[in-house]
Parts: structure tokens; C-alpha cells; sequence
């Protein structure tokens, strides 16, 4: 054997193995999410079952049937929670990114007073865990008057989401080179002009990722939710999997039904801009 076919066959086994690490890898993190899926189809005896029982003998729709029956038969307003969820969502993370795409660009471009100053003091509180603001948010709100309601959750979750999009976006813009929007300018752009049609679209893959997080963020997010909501003005998903415990009793299946149509918008919303998103978290990681 020489030593070219040799090298052929090293490099074909390690190839291999990567793949085989890569493979072993998706499958433990995906095993946690698989097991959720099961347990939504399985009746409480498995679920319950010990040892566990990891080849199903029954699927069945029990669990969703429940969910969606009336409020007597045990059913949850899922479809209110779902929509409470998605204006909040939506609201803040558009909001965040417009607040995002203004502060990110500033520091990006513009020289300004202390702008490293004021730029560590955002990451800062970025550092803070949500669960830390839930008393003082809790008595805040409590003296606005803004408890359980949309325009609460919005305010908080924007707060949330302002420090992190501006400095993703921050990134992107630095990665557009000045000369673009210049060039505009030469050619008879507006300064207004020239962001939106040569260093917007250039930028747009990037803005789309940090959209994805702040989305996704908002979506999922428990601890302040739980904190600042009380009813069905606007209780979001992740708070409704709490209608599923009681102080005996823990629903097992119901709750594993909701997270699973919890976890199917943000994995639509995710392969919808997938080619943005990759092409996002890559922006500007080569350089011609």
C-alpha cells in the first residue's frame, strides 16, 4: 500500500469518526426533546412506569383530546395562551430589534461620548437573571397598575432583549464596510437612504438571527412570566403548563402535549429564516 492510498484511508476513517461523534452527540441532545414527544402520545401508566418503559406498547391522542376539552373535563385554554403568547412575542421582539438596529448601528458608526462606558453598562445588565428583577418588577408594576397585562410583559421582555440585539447587531454593522453607504451618498442617497437600501440589506441576514433569539427568548421565557400574570388576560404557554399540577398530582402527559405545541412555532419560525439564521451567525466569519 503506498503512502498516498494510506493517507486516503486515515482520512476517510477520521471523516468517520466525526461523523459518528456528531451523530452520538445530536442523539443526547435530542433525546430529551424525543422523550417529550412520547410521552404526549403514552398514557400516564408508562410514563409513570418503573423502570422506564422506552419502546411505547400505545400512542394514542388522550393527552391532546384533554387539553383542548372543556374547562370541566379538565381542558386548558390553550388557544388563549397561544395567542397571549405570540402578541407578546411578536410585539417585543419587533420592538427590540427596531431599538436594537438603532443602538447597534450608533455604536457601530458614529463616535460618541463614553460610547464604551454606555455600551459595558447595557451587557451589564444584560449579566442580571431575570428572576433577580421579578420582586422589584413585581412591585413596580403593582404601582403602575400594569400587572397581568400585555403592554407589562412587552415592556419587561423589550428590557430584556434591547442589550443583547443591540450588541449582536452591533457586530454585523462593524462587518459592513463604511465605503457602501458613502458610496450611496456620492450617488445622491439620503443618509436615511442609504441604510436602507445599501447597508440594511447587506446586514439583514444578521438582524434576522438576532430577531430568532429575542423571539425565541420571549417565547420560552417562565420566571418573570409566572411572576407578573394572574389570569387569562395574559398568561402565556409556558405559565398554562402550570394548569396541569395540582397539590396530589402532576399530569404528566398534558404537560408534556403543551410543550410539544409550544415547541412547534418556534421550529416553523426556525426553518422558515434557517438559511438567514446560518448565514447570520456566519456574517462576516471570512474575509475575501
Amino acid at each position: 500500500m503506498d503512502q498516498g492510498q494510506s493517507h486516503r484511508i486515515r482520512r476517510r476513517l477520521l471523516a468517520l469518526g466525526h461523523f459518528i461523534g456528531l451523530l452520538l452527540a445530536m442523539s443526547l441532545i435530542c433525546l430529551p426533546g424525543l422523550w417529550v414527544v412520547l410521552n404526549s402520545f403514552r398514557p400516564t401508566v408508562e410514563i409513570m412506569a418503573k423502570p422506564p418503559v422506552w419502546i411505547p406498547s400505545e400512542l394514542n391522542l388522550d393527552n391532546y383530546r384533554a387539553m383542548f376539552g372543556g374547562i370541566g373535563e379538565g381542558g386548558v385554554p390553550v388557544l388563549t395562551y397561544f395567542w397571549n403568547s405570540l402578541v407578546i412575542s411578536l410585539t417585543s421582539t419587533v420592538i427590540a430589534l427596531l431599538v436594537g438596529m438603532a443602538g447597534g448601528y450608533a455604536f457601530a458608526r458614529y463616535r460618541i461620548p463614553g460610547k464604551s462606558a454606555v455600551f459595558v453598562g447595557l451587557m451589564v445588565t444584560r449579566a442580571v437573571p431575570g428572576v433577580a428583577l421579578s420582586l422589584p418588577l413585581f412591585i413596580l408594576y403593582g404601582r403602575l397598575g400594569i400587572i397581568d397585562t400585555h403592554f407589562g410583559m412587552i415592556l419587561v421582555y423589550v428590557a430584556l432583549n434591547v442589550p443583547f440585539t443591540i450588541w449582536l447587531i452591533d457586530g454585523f454593522f462593524r462587518q459592513v464596510p463604511k465605503e457602501l453607504a458613502e458610496a450611496a451618498e456620492i450617488d445622491g442617497c439620503t443618509r436615511w437612504q442609504a441604510f436602507w437600501k445599501v447597508e440594511f440589506p447587506v446586514a439583514r441576514a444578521g438582524i434576522a438571527s438576532a430577531g430568532i433569539f429575542a423571539f425565541l427568548t420571549s417565547w420560552n421565557e417562565y420566571a418573570l412570566a409566572s411572576q407578573l400574570t394572574r389570569s387569562l388576560n395574559s398568561k402565556t404557554m409556558p405559565v398554562g403548563l402550570m394548569d396541569f399540577t395540582s397539590q396530589f398530582t402532576l399530569n404528566w402527559g398534558g404537560m408534556c402535549a403543551l410543550a410539544v405545541l409550544m415547541i412547534i412555532p418556534a421550529l416553523v419560525l426556525t426553518f422558515l429564516v434557517q438559511k438567514h439564521l446560518i448565514a447570520g451567525l456566519t456574517f462576516g466569519g471570512v474575509k475575501g
